[in-house]
């Protein structure tokens, strides 16, 4: 992971260009946890990963798993200030954000998070709610617990609404991101407010969502460069300057996503990928919230 340089955000702090994710498949129900108990399976998933290679951790309150996540950093030995944590508050469910927020702390075991994101805005009934959110947000990078504060699955109108009273501008937005569903130009509005992009579900078109126009393109770049579908499919975000974000309970893939820092993709290449990619449309994630044909320009 030498080859990927850690991308800077706008407050100063750095993240880096690739993140082990701890959400969906990795995700613990509250109702399947008893009392304080520990998924030791995934916490030596998460240690896994660590020594694999990942430093950046990417949680959240709605994954049910913070607990695991702690310990993993725990059990890892890696010093905390050498890895990058971020988790989230629910974006579904109206919550006191400081308390929701020392909850998750107190889950993780930690002093502080790097990054601390609104999970969706879809808990906000009304445009002051979404700011109100926001005011809680600032108020929380301000006191120290959180080195970086930004958004989740939010829309050009949401990020409108928060920006119109913002003192402190999200560092970066967390998007369901892949050739399949490029969110027209709502990553070219993150650039035009100095917002990062991060990616999650970014093997969508060579896994879920295959087969697809974009498989026979996926298998000759593969080729070239010697990697798999998944490598060219992650390495694509990332020439385009966008935090990726993966997860696997597999040693071997999580090793072998890690090449992606190895090879690069010539902007030709990324193009195509674009191009091609606009002939499907595929949302994974979210689909109770959108019209089937929606592609999110807005």
């Amino acid at each position: 992971m030498d080859q990927l340089q850690p991308l800077k955000l706008h407050d100063g702090n750095e993240i880096p260009m690739i993140g082990y994710g701890l959400g969906t498949g990795r995700a613990v129900k509250s109702k399947s946890r008893k009392d304080d108990s520990i998924d030791k399976e995934l916490v030596d998933t998460v240690v896994m990963a660590i020594k694999a290679g990942y430093t950046h951790l990417d949680g959240a309150e709605a994954y049910g798993n913070e607990p695991e996540l702690g310990q993993a950093i725990k059990d890892s030995g890696v010093p905390r200030e050498n890895l990058y944590v971020t988790t989230k508050i629910s974006g579904t469910q109206a919550k006191d954000t400081k308390t929701a927020f020392e909850t998750s702390l107190k889950k993780l075991g930690l002093d502080y998070v790097d990054l601390y994101l609104i999970h969706a805005p879809f808990f906000a009934k009304t445009p002051d709610e979404l700011q109100a959110k926001w005011a809680d947000m600032e108020a929380i990078r301000e006191s120290g617990k959180a080195k970086s504060i930004g958004v989740s699955n939010f829309l050009q109108k949401d990020l409108e609404v928060i920006l119109k009273t913002a003192k402190v501008s999200p560092v970066i937005n967390q998007i369901e991101y892949h050739p399949y569903l490029q969110h027209g130009s709502l990553v070219d509005i993150h650039r035009k407010h100095n917002i990062a992009t991060s990616a999650y579900a970014p093997l969508t078109a060579a896994v879920k969502a295959s087969p697809g126009p974009l498989d026979g393109l996926y298998e000759k770049l593969g080729r070239k460069y010697g990697v798999t579908a998944g490598d060219i499919a992650l390495r694509w975000v990332v020439d385009q300057g966008i935090v990726v974000l993966t997860t696997s309970g597999n040693e071997h893939r999580m090793q072998s996503f890690l090449k992606i820092a190895q090879f690069k993709l010539t902007p030709k290449e990324v193009e195509e990928i674009s191009e091609v990619g606009q002939r499907k449309h595929f949302r994974g994630f979210w689909n109770d919230r959108f019209n089937e044909d929606d592609k999110s320009k807005s």
